[in-house]
């Protein structure tokens, strides 16, 4: 296992010319050992420039090796010279009473925000993305230029890209994301986390919802693409992603909503759509 200061690197393996490896360390932010996958493309033109960055926030229950192992993203992340970073979906290990009760809430289910209850004061997910996880790259690996960087997602992962998007627009050049959690505020999967995380007070709620953000940062200016599956179940009741399509028309925010149908939830649907969202982003990361 190769090391660096600490981070450690725990796997490799070579695909389309580049590496996946995974690394490991210890976060000040969330009190726990995180692990988190770099795809490193080939570098081409053999100058060593930096390449630029992409987050990928993965989805309830979801590890940092969902994206890695099924989504296929590498192939068109080499093509580009993009490095791809794929984070944890939430702290692991600190044995938090009732972390693991359900799978919508917890280990694996962080919503990247910043949780304020004490019980879950460790869940500093927002913290971890916007600002340890960067700086520990930019600290750690000179081949990856972090202050060129975009951020997609999917379903929790494409709420919490959006909303971090959003709040950041001076840190991300663009964002896209796979069937998001639209308007937590108004679906079961939000108001269980929310509630949990961050209190009954609603208007914290809306700090975390990308449907009431858009409102207020309306001087976006790079097309927002988003991809929903038309067959996806959780489409109607937890997704909505009209809410946020009618919240960038009031805004005029650009947005691309892309109805796919006889599509669902899945990484089969990922999979199908992923080359799309890599060009939009090295578009953006390039200009």
């Amino acid at each position: 296992m190769a090391s660096v200061v600490g981070v450690t690197e725990i796997s490799s393996g070579k695909m389309f010319g580049g590496y996946n490896k995974r690394y490991k360390h210890y976060s000040k932010t969330l009190s726990c050992s995180m692990n988190f996958h770099i795809y490193f493309p080939p570098n081409i033109s053999d100058n060593n420039k930096p390449f630029p960055v992409l987050y990928w926030l993965s989805g309830l229950t979801c590890s940092d090796e969902n994206f890695i192992f099924k989504s296929g993203a590498q192939r068109a992340a080499s093509q580009h010279g993009v490095a791809l970073i794929a984070p944890d979906t939430s702290p692991r290990g600190l044995n938090v009473e009732g972390e693991s009760d359900s799978w919508d809430f917890g280990v694996g289910a962080g919503f990247y925000l910043n949780a304020t209850q004490e019980k879950w004061k460790n869940w500093r997910m927002y913290d971890y993305v916007v600002k340890e996880l960067p700086e520990l790259l930019r600290d750690n690996f000179p081949q990856l230029d972090t202050s060129k960087a975009s951020i997609f997602g999917h379903s929790m992962g494409g709420h919490g890209a959006l909303t971090i998007y959003l709040k950041n627009l001076d840190k991300y050049k663009s964002v896209s994301a796979f069937a998001p959690v639209a308007n937590p505020t108004n679906c079961p999967w939000g108001q269980k986390a929310f509630t949990n995380y961050l209190g009954d007070n609603k208007s914290d709620w809306e700090d975390y919802d990308a449907t009431y953000l858009v409102g207020k940062h309306a001087n976006v200016s790079t097309t927002i693409l988003i991809d929903q599956g038309e067959d996806d179940k959780f489409l109607h009741d937890q997704l909505l992603p009209h809410k946020f399509e009618e919240a960038c028309k009031n805004g005029n925010v650009p947005l691309l909503l892309r109805l796919q149908p006889g599509y669902d939830h899945s990484y089969y649907f990922i999979s199908t759509f992923i080359d799309d969202h890599i060009k939009h982003h090295a578009q953006a990361l390039k200009a």
